[in-house]
């Protein structure tokens, strides 16, 4: 809404864009009631009971609503911040070497979360790592500027790297070329990649590593470079070609 606004001026559609600013606002102020104390709710059931909140046993923290706070730019920044630090502290699993959708998963709660529910515990969305909300981490965390750890998660995240030991290949069991949708946390299969060529969580990988750690956009005729990379990187360089040009 915010970006159409300007649209709406250039076109002397003043009213619309108007419009579009005061749902801006509206929208903005409805999704801060969703803040917990320490991040933000993921959804509500019909009957007003929250989900993703600390009076859930399951499902307490959810990371998409985390990392969208900080990538919509529409919450408060403090609170962005806080909830990522939620993230961090809840949501990544370095002895695993995953970053998990949500803790605890869904197994006996009495209300219905929909098909989420269907996997077993630790498999899939169902508190497993699924890879498009973890990219979108990685992303966040260096929106707020820390590359020290999003690039740790990135790593985290990078198929070669669970593939580099007979163990690792044992565990993980699938191709280490191809990101895998998703990444199991249920104790008997931990670590294990679920399926490989069937997600778009590649694209946003290859977005997290470009745009968002080098830092490198291109829109238009326009190229600029804001890098958000480790701070033991004393520098980097990047072999770019633009049609014929390089």
């Amino acid at each position: 809404l915010n970006e159409l606004a300007p649209i709406c001026d250039r076109r002397e559609r003043r009213d619309l864009a108007q419009s579009y600013r005061d749902e801006a606002r509206w929208l903005t102020g409805m999704l801060e009631l969703a803040w917990d104390g320490d991040w933000y709710r993921r959804a509500y059931f019909d009957d007003g009971t929250p989900l993703g909140s600390v009076q859930n046993e399951e499902c307490k923290l959810d990371s998409l609503t985390q990392s969208w706070a900080v990538l919509s730019g529409a919450a408060q920044p403090r609170r962005a911040e806080r909830a990522m630090n939620a993230v961090r502290a809840h949501l990544v699993r370095r002895d695993a070497q995953i970053v998990l959708l949500l803790t605890p998963p869904f197994d006996r709660m009495a209300h219905d979360p929909g098909y989420i529910k269907g996997y077993l515990p630790g498999v899939r969305e169902n508190g497993g790592q699924y890879t498009h909300a973890a990219i979108w981490t990685v992303i966040a965390l260096a929106r707020l500027g820390m590359g020290d750890e999003a690039m740790e998660l990135f790593h985290m995240i990078n198929p070669i790297n669970h593939m580099r030991t007979p163990e690792d290949i044992e565990r993980y069991r699938v191709e280490p070329y191809a990101v895998a949708a998703d990444v199991y946390a249920h104790p008997m299969h931990v670590g294990r990649g679920g399926w490989t060529w069937y997600t778009g969580s590649a694209g946003w990988m290859y977005q997290a590593a470009i745009q968002s750690l080098l830092g490198l956009r291109r829109a238009g005729a326009t190229m600029s470079v804001n890098p958000c990379i480790p701070t033991v990187w004393p520098q980097y360089s990047v072999d770019w070609r633009v049609g014929g040009t390089r």
